[in-house]
């Protein structure tokens, strides 16, 4: 009963007004840009990109209290970047077809604006916390910019209850499925190699956080996105057709066939943008938190790290996952084959068994980066709430967590998972709307 009454609770949260809400807010702030994600391109990959490799201050921070800019890029796509971007964009593909890559791509594009605002507010709204260090983010946008303090707790509320559940439990459990199916290992030993690990890092604070991202992440995202440009080129010829299904299936009108095999429009577009706002956060209000601790001046100018971090999430990572599952063949119209199984088959087909090992290794590392990254948002939540005395409780209890989410079955918690994070942006998605003008005002300024 409990199980039927969540599963409701959760296709309402994420059924079509929160969708157009997603895609409303992007194009409303796009707009008011002047589509500042596409037309200045070489404005915010000047600031972002070109700036990290000329600058040692946008890699490195020079305030003892802050991560860097390039940091807290690393940082965020390590809360974002999880079994999303593998197990997740094969489930789209199941769930809506090839048409929900173009409406990932959407989502995707429109919110690269979302999440530059919400960086910007972060970084205008954000204060020094007792312990010197910068609080900042979607609660704190809520409580100083529109004087909404009980909504802002609420949010906080909404935020917890999701960092152990998106962020911890879901997280831990794919690893402790990924090392149990290839290599046999009992799921209670990963969770207490997870958790101790896990242990090392969250609780160093959020310069060790950063630290271990920025070395996690873009050696990780390399490797995954060389192997599978090696899947896309084996299967080059296949790529053109692929592109074809992408943009013709988005628009198909009705289901082309009866059952599973049956997608439309409708199905194209619900899962291709929920996996869009899964994937790279934008518009949750949760990645603004960790931006908002970068030692940078310009709130300008970690908002278009926010650009670049959707950019690289979705229309990079989530896209050559597709990519690969579609040129490689392994998809087809009514597969029994969804999720995990999926995407290894797509990379067996030219790595042989060690595709499937190659899969388990990646969910591995990158579900291991978003619980370190979610373990932040989590504590900052709580220590809104109930102050610094509040985070070594907390971060105890996201260690148990994941050693229970590593040895338990989680049906219920994904539902659950999928309804807070819904809930956390109905107040985001309203504060950034009411606040974009001061977003805009800064943009234009840079």
């Amino acid at each position: 009963m409990f199980y039927q009454l969540n599963e409701k609770l959760s296709s309402l949260i994420w059924g079509p007004p929160m969708l157009v809400a997603f895609l409303g807010v992007g194009l409303y702030l796009s707009a008011r840009s002047g589509f500042f994600q596409i037309f200045h391109v070489p404005t915010w990959f000047r600031e972002t990109v070109l700036a990290a490799f000329r600058d040692k201050s946008v890699r490195k921070s020079g305030d003892g209290r802050a991560i860097s800019q390039f940091q807290a890029l690393s940082a965020a796509l390590a809360a974002c970047m999880g079994t999303g971007n593998i197990v997740g964009v094969a489930t789209a593909l199941c769930a809506g077809g090839p048409g929900a890559v173009f409406w990932m791509w959407l989502s995707a594009l429109l919110g690269m604006m979302t999440a530059c605002a919400e960086n910007i507010l972060g970084v205008q709204y954000r204060y020094r916390d007792k312990n010197g260090e910068w609080m900042g983010g979607a609660m704190v946008c809520m409580e100083r910019g529109l004087g909404l303090k009980k909504t802002a707790r609420l949010f906080c509320l909404f935020l917890i209850l999701a960092s152990f559940g998106i962020g911890n439990m879901t997280q831990a459990n794919a690893i402790s499925m990924a090392l149990r199916d290839t290599w046999n290992i009992v799921p209670a030993a990963t969770g207490i190699v997870v958790a101790a690990l896990l242990g090392l890092v969250i609780l160093g604070g959020i310069r060790r956080i950063a630290s271990v991202a920025q070395a996690l992440i873009p050696l990780m995202s390399a490797v995954f996105i060389l192997a599978s440009f090696w899947i896309i080129a084996a299967n080059i010829r296949a790529l053109p057709a692929v592109l074809g299904s992408i943009c013709r299936e988005a628009f198909r009108w009705k289901a082309a066939g009866g059952g599973a095999a049956g997608y439309g429009m409708a199905k194209a577009m619900r899962y291709g943008v929920a996996r869009g706002v899964f994937s790279n956060e934008a518009g949750l209000g949760s990645s603004a938190i960790i931006h908002a601790a970068a030692d940078v001046k310009r709130p300008a100018t970690q908002g278009m790290w926010g650009i670049l971090e959707v950019f690289l999430d979705t229309m990079l990572m989530c896209t050559v996952t597709a990519l690969t599952i579609l040129c490689s063949g392994s998809w087809q119209p009514g597969s029994a084959l969804t999720g995990a199984a999926l995407s290894a088959a797509a990379f067996e087909s030219q790595m042989g068994p060690f595709g499937g090992v190659f899969v388990s290794l990646s969910v591995t590392v990158f579900a291991f980066a978003t619980l370190i990254g979610w373990s932040y948002y989590g504590k900052r939540g709580a220590q809104y709430l109930f102050g610094e005395r509040a985070a070594v409780p907390y971060l105890l209890l996201f260690l148990c967590a994941a050693f229970l989410g590593c040895v338990t079955r989680l049906d219920t918690v994904w539902t659950l998972s999928d309804s807070f994070n819904g809930l956390m942006a109905v107040p985001n998605l309203l504060a950034v709307t009411l606040l974009s003008g001061k977003a805009m005002q800064e943009l234009r300024m840079k």
